[in-house]
């Protein structure tokens, strides 16, 4: 087995949650099985991705405040929430309930852009300022300040028998340094290093330029460099890699016909840049921990990080979850150095 000099520290795993509409209670109470069963595993973190009218948790931040009460060591977080569907006041008062109610656990990854399909929405989300709403890092920079404490209102005091603050509330003040941004661009990861932020970088990432080369390990190697020169941290700042990653080594035949099968059907989108935005895509990583971390050695990202937040494929069902948890667990994590938290 191929060795690193930085072993890996935090080992996590991301999920989108998915739910039959005819029936969404028994979605999200498996994705709350799912991490009440990473914590007993040993994972240090369980992050939820945020889908708006999809038949996928819309609403992680609830559904974590649910899994704060049913876990109490495992970190939870958002990978990621879009600002664009979001008002970064309200925003900042649910993330510090749900810190709060954690005891301080929460991990908030966001991003920014307009919403996707916005011309379809936009009279729904925005009927009076759809024109006029500002997707731009602005809006993130809003909700750092209002996490962080920066006054909301020129208000405070007593009034009647009700006492008001100027800044939100309840503060939590270990939340402003666990806010992530998830970025694929170099201009994203330079500007979350440059406010202090935390990096989330995905199995997704930006060919920026026409002729540069596409090569995804270089690219998001690029990024995650860019981010710690920028970051007053330096290379200490933290950075999370987060690829579709699935082990084998004690799933059933059936299993991995349809782990292959999936990865196979995704792999022609990583030949090649994809669409105006010129996405790249990270093939998936299917085989037995042996084989995984072999690869993941040899992935010039990976080799920068300490920590990961390995992505689930999105349509498998509840038992296959399990499966790919418990080897992530007890053989992949181990192969890559890492030791399961107590």
């Amino acid at each position: 087995m191929p060795s690193t000099d930085r072993p890996l520290r935090k080992l996590g795993f991301l999920t989108i949650g998915l739910f039959d509409p005819a029936q969404p209670a028994r979605g999200h109470e498996s994705t709350l099985e799912i991490i009440e069963l990473g914590e007993r595993l040993g994972f240090d973190s369980a992050w939820l991705r945020h889908r708006h009218l999809q038949y996928g948790i819309s609403s992680p931040v609830a559904v974590l405040a649910a899994a704060s009460q049913r876990t109490r060591r495992i970190e939870l977080g958002t990978a990621v929430t879009p600002l664009g569907w979001e008002n970064p006041l309200r925003l900042a008062e649910d993330l510090a309930t749900v810190d709060v109610l954690s005891g301080g656990r929460l991990n908030p990854g966001v991003s920014v852009g307009p919403p996707m399909h916005y011309e379809q929405v936009r009279a729904a989300l925005y009927p009076d300022t759809a024109d006029e709403e500002d997707f731009s890092y602005e809006r993130v920079r809003r909700l750092l300040d209002l996490v962080r404490g920066k006054p909301a209102s020129d208000f405070s005091g007593t009034e009647g028998f009700e006492e008001f603050s100027q800044v939100v509330q309840p503060h939590s003040p270990g939340l402003g340094r666990r806010l992530w941004y998830g970025g694929a661009s170099l201009g994203s990861a330079r500007w979350a290093g440059e406010h202090g932020m935390n990096f989330l970088t995905s199995s997704v990432v930006r060919a920026q330029q026409p002729d540069e080369p596409w090569d995804f390990a270089a690219i998001q190697l690029a990024l995650i460099r860019e981010f710690r020169d920028r970051h007053p941290d330096g290379a200490a700042a933290r950075v999370s890699q987060g690829l579709v990653v699935i082990p084998t080594d004690s799933a059933s035949p059936r299993q991995r016909a349809t782990y292959e099968a999936y990865a196979a059907r995704r792999l022609p989108r990583t030949s090649a840049p994809q669409g105006p935005g010129r996405l790249l895509f990270a093939p998936d990583l299917v085989g037995t921990s042996q084989e995984i971390a072999e690869r993941l050695y040899e992935h010039a990202a990976f080799q920068e990080v300490d920590e990961v937040a390995f992505a689930l494929p999105f349509t498998f069902e509840h038992e296959d979850y399990v499966q790919i948890l418990t080897d992530m667990a007890t053989r992949l994590g181990p192969a890559l150095g890492w030791k399961p938290a107590a």
